[in-house]
């Protein structure tokens, strides 16, 4: 069984005195590739070195919408630049979040839509974040791929199933956390993901944020290992064989990140 952790931040700097056994739990778990998912114009660029780096790692580039403020034309003629390296597979992480509000929402959907025109241009998938945008984020995606041959995945998926169902019908992935494995927060997801057609899922960690059950209540950092946990989560919730669904969800993501599985580029 091989397992790809499509989304994760091992940049944070809660890895940096434990990274080789980081690394170590992972592979012995099962996890064969992970992405390196850029939120800032700086943190992408140090993402493109890590997955140089390592066989195992690809990355993204991109801005998250809390740092939207940051964003600049020249920032994402940077990003465009770092996005030629081979080992960049994606953009995003991008989208609206209009939860916290850490950047104005006027100037999130401006760079939302900059950087899907970008990752266009790139012929690259995104990442997408959504939280609490009230339809907007649709909105826009769906406005988007009326022009645009669209790509991409909604990572950490905890819409409803009416907006489920609208991701899929342009065409998208869905990326399943450890909130799947939750007891109270899962609830809902456990029914959705029985909704999703096999050849659109991807499982992810969104390490070192949403530690699944058990290690939940071991660790409060998540790290890529813990991907197996929502992995059979899932797999017992589809009354799936492990090893099967293992081989389309690593087959899955092969084809979103357009990485060839002969040669791992």
């Amino acid at each position: 069984m091989k397992l790809f952790d499509s989304h994760c931040h091992l940049d944070d700097s809660s890895y940096y005195k434990d990274m080789d056994l980081v690394m170590e739990r992972a592979r012995t778990a099962g996890v064969e590739a992970i992405m390196l998912v850029g939120i800032t114009e700086k943190n992408s660029a140090r993402l493109v070195d890590m997955a140089e780096a390592n066989p195992m790692f690809y990355c993204s580039v991109g801005i998250h919408p809390h740092d939207a403020s940051q964003a600049t034309d020249q920032a994402l003629l940077n990003l465009k630049a770092c996005a030629k390296n081979p080992k960049v597979k994606a953009w995003g992480e991008t989208g609206l979040d209009f939860a916290r509000m850490h950047s104005p929402r006027e100037t999130q959907e401006f760079w939302f839509e900059k950087q899907m025109a970008a990752a266009a241009d790139l012929n690259l998938p995104l990442i997408f974040h959504e939280r609490d945008s009230q339809g907007r984020f649709l909105e826009m995606v769906t406005t988007h791929s009326k022009t645009h041959d669209l790509k991409g995945v909604v990572h950490c998926f905890s819409g409803n199933l009416t907006e489920m169902n609208a991701y899929l019908d342009l065409g998208l992935y869905i990326g399943i956390t450890g909130i799947l494995t939750l007891k109270g927060r899962g609830v809902d997801l456990r029914e959705q993901v029985l909704q999703i057609p096999e050849d659109r899922l991807l499982v992810e960690t969104d390490a070192p944020y949403l530690t699944p059950a058990p290690e939940k209540n071991k660790s409060r950092r998540n790290e890529p290992a813990f991907v197996r946990s929502t992995f059979l989560k899932l797999a017992e919730l589809r009354q799936d064989d492990p090893e099967r669904l293992s081989e389309v969800i690593w087959n899955n993501t092969l084809r979103l990140y357009n990485i060839d599985a002969t040669t791992g580029r």
